[in-house]
């Protein structure tokens, strides 16, 4: 019987705030936790018992997964108590697996054909991906079908072919993972262990038809509009007369669109949620539970995590916000630079020409409060009405 193990050990710093209450593969995408996404790919691809490795969050992830009878899978924990590498990750599981399985980090989008696929072919393999940025990943070259070199973000990449982080081994990989050294980075690296197989010539490549990688904020939004472009339109609440739909509209149990609402592009809503009366929302936009989007205010693009109330006019574009927010009436987060060049991040280039802010969980905003581009805003912070928020501000800050 296959196997697979998922690599969700770690925080995910690149995301904070939003990881400060939940690890990186709880985040939401199309209000499913980013981990449920890969685990339900996993288990159509046809494989039924995974292995997941935890660690920073496990008990977020443990309530919600539990055994996975939910998901028609049985799931088992393994604890990496000290995130040193994705060698030391998996080595965790040495005796738990004892044929060929799929390894997966647990933070990206793979389509179940793909794996489905690649649990066919002879171990090991690779899937590899053709990136637009392979700057940022492993880049491989490909001979034939095997994997002739691995070099690690490159600043001059030798292609465009990256390690995408899917694996398909057998159990000779345990072996291999005992002369893997501490790297530079003081961590214990898989790609040590790869390189054997890359000079015996025995590691192959499978090119995947579809891969996200979900590494920064930015990505968030990116893997939540595919997501959101696969779904079904569904109703399980209320729909009012005089509500305009121009697109597919998910609405959870005890929801409710008020009168004049529009609604273009792919929308999820979970439940206990009320929309309107006359907001619009548009792009692709996934609004958590229970939360609130009022009277005048548009949200578009965007991610909301559950429990945020955004009441009287405001506006929300291409940004990222925290659950159990509050936005005071009129307070505005900005998406567009007047050079209309791309917004940056603490120096981080997004890729993007339009993104507003990052919010962490449990930020309050007073009225007529302006959200600048590219803001990032830490959990529990506290913005005072007419202030000008711009640049990263920390957890708990507070502007009177």
């Amino acid at each position: 019987m296959m196997e697979c193990v998922i690599l969700a050990a770690g925080e995910g710093t690149r995301m904070r705030p939003l990881t400060a209450e939940r690890p990186k593969v709880m985040l939401p995408l199309a209000n499913r936790p980013m981990l449920e996404h890969l685990v339900r790919a996993v288990t159509e691809a046809g494989i039924t018992a995974i292995t997941l490795v935890v660690g920073y969050g496990e008990r977020e992830v443990r309530e919600w997964f539990g055994d996975g009878s939910r998901l028609g899978v049985t799931i088992r924990y393994v604890v990496q108590r000290r995130q040193l590498g994705t060698a030391d990750a998996l080595r965790a599981t040495k005796g738990l697996v004892t044929g060929r399985f799929l390894m997966l980090n647990g933070d990206m989008i793979v389509d179940a054909a793909d794996l489905a696929d690649l649990c066919t072919r002879e171990a090991p393999c690779m899937g590899v991906y053709e990136s637009d940025h392979p700057q940022d990943y492993g880049v491989v070259t490909i001979e034939g079908d095997l994997i002739t070199g691995l070099e690690e973000k490159s600043r001059q990449p030798k292609s465009r072919m990256i390690n995408a982080g899917v694996y398909l081994f057998d159990p000779e990989i345990y072996k291999r993972l005992e002369g893997v050294p501490l790297s530079g980075r003081g961590e214990y690296e898989l790609t040590d262990a790869l390189a054997d197989y890359i000079a015996e010539g025995r590691l192959s490549a499978y090119r995947l038809s579809t891969w996200m990688d979900v590494g920064a904020p930015w990505d968030l939004l990116d893997a939540s509009a595919t997501l959101l472009s696969r779904m079904k339109p569904a109703c399980e609440g209320t729909v009012e007369d005089g509500v305009v739909i121009h697109g597919k509209l998910v609405l959870g149990k005890n929801s409710v669109v008020k009168a004049g609402t529009y609604i273009e592009g792919d929308c999820i809503v979970g439940e206990g949620c009320t929309i309107g009366p006359h907001a619009y929302i548009r792009g692709s936009t996934a609004i958590g539970d229970g939360c609130h989007i009022g009277h005048a205010v548009e949200v578009k693009n965007s991610i909301v995590f559950a429990g945020t109330k955004i009441p009287h006019f405001n506006y929300i574009g291409d940004s990222i916000i925290g659950s159990q927010c509050n936005f005071g009436a009129g307070t505005k987060v900005a998406n567009l630079r007047h050079d209309h060049g791309n917004i940056s991040i603490n120096g981080r280039s997004t890729g993007r020409r339009k993104f507003g802010a990052i919010i962490g969980d449990h930020v309050l905003f007073g009225i007529n409060c302006s959200v600048n581009v590219g803001s990032v805003i830490g959990s529990y912070s506290l913005i005072g009405p007419h202030s000008l928020v711009e640049g990263t501000l920390k957890d708990r800050t507070v502007i009177r």
